[in-house]
């Protein structure tokens, strides 16, 4: 196969695992996020029924993708590279690498916003725990892309 060819192709793919961690971690974090603002609402004694719940997340995940979806997407592309560095010479330690990169993905844009504006425009974030929630959203999003490359790799091996 040509050099050049199998390149392109190599890069597709890895483009295409690349935005599917993307997609899935920014789903899943605003999917927390949207729901531990539910969650508030339930503690004030506000009922909120499922069918509204799931409009809610759904009109959060779609409303917040001008603002927070390119941040995920820039802050998991700096993670994934780091991590494929590290893999270099860290081989065996791939799944956690790429796991806690996601994970602290997330979490940076949480504190780089709030030290550099003083604020915290996602209102889980402003907790330890809505914090961790937003990092396992990104752990997710970077063992979902290692499953995928590690799946390409297996079947261009």
């Amino acid at each position: 196969m040509d050099t050049r060819v199998s390149t392109i192709y190599f890069l597709t793919r890895r483009l295409g695992a690349w935005l599917l961690a993307v997609a899935v971690a920014y789903v899943l974090a605003s999917a927390t996020a949207t729901q531990s603002v539910i969650g508030s609402l339930a503690g004030m004694g506000v009922d909120v029924q499922p069918g509204v719940r799931l409009q809610m997340t759904l009109s959060d995940i779609v409303g917040m993708a001008n603002m927070f979806l390119p941040m995920v997407a820039f802050a998991l592309l700096m993670a994934f590279m780091t991590a494929a560095l590290l893999c270099r010479w860290l081989a065996r330690w791939r799944l956690p690498l790429y796991a806690v990169a996601g994970g602290a993905a997330l979490i940076t844009i949480h504190l780089i916003l709030h030290l550099a504006f003083g604020l915290t425009p996602i209102a889980i974030a402003r907790t330890a725990g809505g914090l961790l929630l937003q990092g396992l959203a990104g752990a997710t999003g970077g063992v979902c892309y290692l499953l995928l490359i590690r799946r390409q790799a297996i079947e261009d091996w």
